[in-house]
């Protein structure tokens, strides 16, 4: 009989090498755990020097407060920190790091040297390195400015087996670049440094704490285009506060690589988050796309834990409802916001022409500037001399100068919309209004009623019938092939897609029509029995008043058996059970569930297509006009219920640049 294994201590350095193991996946990680140890160091600036992408050297100086001599032996030691001390100050975390092991587990996988000062006598500093299978750390004296360098030389050396993970150069720098790039839109307070085998790859001076100045580091880690394409939103309710930068939903990714979520200053990527945002985007994103955003979450540190997972990428609220249905419904509100007047107000502040594209990846030409670097808003900058502009009403306003010719005549505005409330003589009350977008959803009341208290208006307006200004979309003046409507605008034309901006009209009146009352449902003859689990039976009855809002009722026949006894009118021929099962499958996941309501609006999605102006349809000039002040009326008009983009502008200089004119 062969006796069982002894159990025995692991001596330090093995121990070191399986933590490591979580921690040190790749050089990215190594920069990752370094950087933000200095960050807690309350650096001002902070250096990271690569060789080879990071396998052979990797270089982080900061001009934090320092380590002392009496502490340098326990900067390399497991578990030693002074960031926490009790399990208060773990419920309290304030800092990136906390655990203490990040720097042990990287000296146990690689050739480490840590050199500080925490005075101001530069001949004040020590070095430290942990040497033998023990990791006895052994100090010197070594010359160094107040602050840390951390030098890791030979990445895995000593770990063949991992080594060989490892990818090419231009691979691991990629990923180290994607670290510095998440770590220096953390904190825009922080001058940065990025070399690459002695090349210098970005140099991000600190910036004010404002919008512009963080727009500025936006531009220079994401380029102008992310901004010119991107909605800035600021919002704080019940102790939580949203903000940053959404992309809209015509600037979209083939790949989810421009998506940057902070909760206190660190970036997670966390599946509720990642839901509600998805959630979010849902009637405006085409399939197969992913959104760029750059959002930043604050709420105190005591109602979210960060020590989930061991390289801190996860978190868990402890309201996980309430956090939910704010990101949903601050970014559900704000992608609704989005006007057709939108694109000429981001022009007048100077970013340029908001629509380049629909697919958010084919750029446009762009000038180059002396030193090499990409400027694109020069590419967009009108030429010295200006082309006169020809009135939209085919004659001269009565004004005098440019500005006259660049508006039409104020009879002429009178006249369109005259023939406007011709068509539509009930349309003013029959306006389209914002639905809130927590109504009917279950677990959806938490902070709904919370953001009614900063409102967000997401219904433009006709202009006023004078010669001061003329509607966002501006007038027609042709029909494309059936399919198209080309309209004058006064900074230059706009082309829209004539059944997908109908469809999107037809389907938004369709869902304020079903959810401004309770919707119509049916009772089964035979109630359908499913079954479920314990926990799925108790979050059928705390949220069964939500349900019933839905139309759905179930009851409790057993401790693991609900019955359906209602659903939804439009829903009655489709198999409800396995709908059902997801809804409350989410419920207990994310607090929240939209798919009911998904299914409803697809019917509903279906039905408007149909239902809309099919190509080929000839219409007539007022009836293209109609539809244009019906899409500046609707909330999501630039997007179809697909995702597709519904319309595209073109200013003058994009157009004068085609045809050379000036060059």
């Amino acid at each position: 009989m062969n006796e069982s294994p002894r159990i025995r201590i692991l001596d330090p350095r093995l121990a070191n090498q399986i933590a490591a193991g979580e921690v040190v996946e790749r050089p990215a990680s190594v920069v990752k755990e370094i950087v933000e140890n200095a960050i807690d160091a309350g650096s001002q600036r902070i250096e990271v020097d690569l060789e080879a992408g990071g396998s052979r050297l990797i270089r982080v100086r900061d001009d934090g407060v320092g380590i002392g001599a009496g502490d340098l032996p326990l900067a390399l030691s497991r578990h030693a920190t002074s960031k926490i001390a009790s399990l208060d100050d773990l419920e309290d975390v304030s800092s990136l790091g906390f655990r203490g092991e990040a720097l042990a587990s990287i000296s146990s996988v690689s050739r480490l040297e840590l050199i500080s000062n925490a005075a101001e006598d530069p001949s004040a500093g020590w070095r430290v390195v942990a040497e033998g299978r023990q990791m006895e750390p052994r100090v010197t004296p070594a010359p160094h400015p107040r602050g840390t360098s951390v030098l890791v030389r030979d990445l895995f050396f000593n770990t063949p087996a991992r080594r060989k993970f490892l990818r090419t150069e231009k691979t691991e720098f990629g990923h180290v670049e994607e670290a510095f790039r998440r770590l220096a839109l953390s904190r825009f307070d922080i001058a940065w440094l990025l070399r690459h085998n002695q090349k210098a790859v970005h140099q991000l001076p600190a910036v004010a704490s404002d919008q512009a100045g963080r727009e500025r580091r936006i531009s220079a880690m994401l380029g102008k285009r992310f901004l010119n394409e991107a909605l800035h939103l600021d919002l704080e309710v019940t102790g939580l506060r949203l903000w940053g930068w959404v992309g809209q939903p015509t600037y979209s990714r083939a790949q989810a690589d421009q998506q940057y979520f902070f909760v206190n200053g660190r970036i997670v990527r966390d599946r509720l988050v990642a839901h509600a945002i998805r959630q979010a985007y849902r009637d405006v994103m085409f399939h197969g796309r992913h959104p760029v955003f750059v959002l930043y979450l604050e709420l105190d540190p005591r109602v979210v834990d960060v020590n989930v997972h061991p390289t801190k990428h996860e978190v868990r609220f402890r309201d996980g409802r309430l956090v939910h249905d704010f990101l949903f419904s601050s970014l559900h509100r704000a992608l609704a916001s989005v006007k057709p007047n939108d694109a000429a107000a981001a022009e007048e502040r100077g970013n340029g022409p908001a629509d380049e594209s629909a697919n958010g990846e084919a750029e446009m030409s762009s000038q180059r500037r002396p030193d090499g670097e990409t400027d694109t808003a020069a590419a967009y900058a009108p030429p010295d001399w200006q082309q006169q502009r020809m009135p939209l009403a085919g004659q001269h306003s009565s004004g005098t100068g440019q500005q006259g010719q660049n508006r039409p005549a104020a009879q002429r505005i009178r006249e369109f919309m005259a023939g406007y409330h011709a068509l539509h003589p009930e349309h003013e009350s029959t306006l389209l209004t914002p639905r809130d977008g927590n109504a009917g959803a279950p677990g959806g009341e938490a902070a709904g009623t919370a953001l009614q208290e900063r409102p967000v208006q997401t219904v433009t307006t006709l202009p006023a019938n004078d010669d001061t200004q003329a509607p966002p979309l501006g007038y027609a003046v042709a029909q494309l092939h059936g399919v198209y409507i080309l309209a004058q605008t006064e900074r230059g034309m706009v082309i829209v897609d004539m059944h997908a901006a109908h469809e999107r009209i037809v389907y938004e009146r369709m869902k304020q029509q079903i959810h401004a009352g309770a919707l119509d449902a049916q009772p089964l003859l035979v109630p359908v029995s499913m079954a479920v689990s314990a926990g799925e039976a108790e979050v059928a009855e705390h949220e069964r008043e939500a349900f019933a809002r839905l139309g759905v009722v179930l009851d409790a026949a057993g401790p693991e058996t609900l019955l359906i006894r209602q659903v939804p009118a439009l829903l009655a021929d489709a198999d409800i059970e396995p709908l059902i099962r997801d809804m409350l499958g989410d419920l207990e996941r994310f607090g929240r569930s939209d798919r009911l309501e998904t299914r409803i609006n697809e019917l509903l999605s279906t039905m408007a297509c149909h239902g809309s102006v099919r190509a080929n349809r000839l219409l007539t000039l007022p009836e293209m006009n109609a539809l244009l002040r019906d899409m500046e009326r609707t909330e999501r008009s630039g997007q179809c219920n697909h995702g597709r983009p519904t319309w595209t502008e073109m200013s003058m200089p994009q157009l004068d640049k085609l045809f050379l004119r000036g060059q």
